[in-house]
């Protein structure tokens, strides 16, 4: 709950003082669905597991994290990288999806080219310089696409994923999460082991 707080992504919280989570955004964000991700024509979609807003020091951007305060080019910087991950894997999702405690708050899409920092092996950082910001909210409790994406693909991805819910597990920021058609091909090939 704090690092929800913490991006002002919900209204009506207070986090000065003694810290209050109003009742009706909390039952708002029970009622969130679960992220459809059939739609999306992959086998698995790549997932931002962001962190609040912090400043730094870097060429190119002064945030990372997210936060409803920044503008839209501000956020696309603070969400630019650089992360350890598998770029082609992220680039083939076509889509990444930025979460905030499980629940979808950006939509980066474009991650065609990459950069690498240079490291070699597993050190090795990425970035997508010609990433888009296709979504992003202001407001977690009745979600509305706060950017005006031109691309009619952009529209549809934001559509479909923001203000939705989006478990992933990993040990870093990026997650690969499988999609519906994929997770039913392993259910399928279970079943099929199964009865044997």
């Amino acid at each position: 709950m704090k690092k929800l707080m913490a991006t002002g992504v919900v209204p009506g919280v207070r986090g000065t003082g003694r810290q209050v989570f109003p009742l009706a955004a909390l039952q708002a964000l029970q009622d969130r669905p679960v992220a459809d991700l059939g739609g999306l024509g992959t086998a698995e979609v790549a997932v931002l597991r962001s962190d609040a807003l912090r400043r730094v020091d870097e060429p190119g951007r002064e945030w990372v994290g997210f936060g409803t305060a920044l503008d839209d080019a501000q956020l696309l910087a603070s969400l630019s990288g650089w992360w350890r991950c598998d770029p082609a894997r992220v680039a083939a999702g076509g889509v990444l999806a930025v979460t905030v405690t499980g629940f979808v708050v950006a939509v980066l899409t474009g991650l065609t080219p990459w950069e690498s920092d240079g490291a070699a092996g597993t050190a090795a950082r990425f970035r997508f310089p010609a990433a888009r910001l296709a979504g992003r909210l202001t407001d977690l409790t009745a979600p509305a696409n706060a950017v005006g994406p031109a691309d009619p693909q952009d529209v549809r991805l934001a559509d479909l994923l923001l203000g939705t819910r989006l478990r992933s597990v990993s040990g870093g920021p990026i997650a690969y999460v499988p999609t519906a058609s994929v997770a039913a091909s392993v259910a399928a090939a279970v079943v099929a082991a199964e009865g044997e």
